[in-house]
């Protein structure tokens, strides 16, 4: 069972033509007060995120909130848990909204080396 205040990303992909909807949703999620942290646009690969997205986080209990949003939208995503686990995070802990986008993997913490929430901001949970 997963705890209902554990921390949760979303990245939210678009390409050139999906721009106009991606900042449209992040518009939305901005204006929500469920989610804790709305990034910037990035229109280029960051991370292990080969191509263009934001980055939302939000609480477990938010998730199907957060989820559906995104589906409206029409985009792609990654959502996964924050945990201690950076690898796991992102593979085999993640739902993938939409067509699935190949990360590069080799950028993400090792397990038992993982910076997670605070690499990411305690501020944020």
């Amino acid at each position: 069972m997963i705890d209902s205040a554990a921390p949760y990303h979303a990245h939210i992909y678009y390409d050139r033509s999906e721009r106009p909807a991606a900042a449209a949703l992040r518009d939305v999620f901005r204006r929500d007060p469920a989610v804790r942290f709305v990034g910037a646009m990035t229109d280029g690969a960051v991370g292990p995120h080969p191509i263009a997205q934001f980055e939302v986080h939000f609480f477990a209990h938010h998730r199907a909130d957060v989820v559906g949003a995104i589906e409206a939208a029409g985009l792609r995503a990654l959502v996964h848990p924050l945990t201690d686990d950076d690898l796991a995070d992102h593979t085999v802990l993640a739902q993938w909204i939409g067509d699935v986008v190949e990360l590069d993997l080799s950028v993400l913490d090792p397990p038992g080396a993982n910076k997670g929430v605070a690499r990411f901001g305690l501020t944020d949970f």
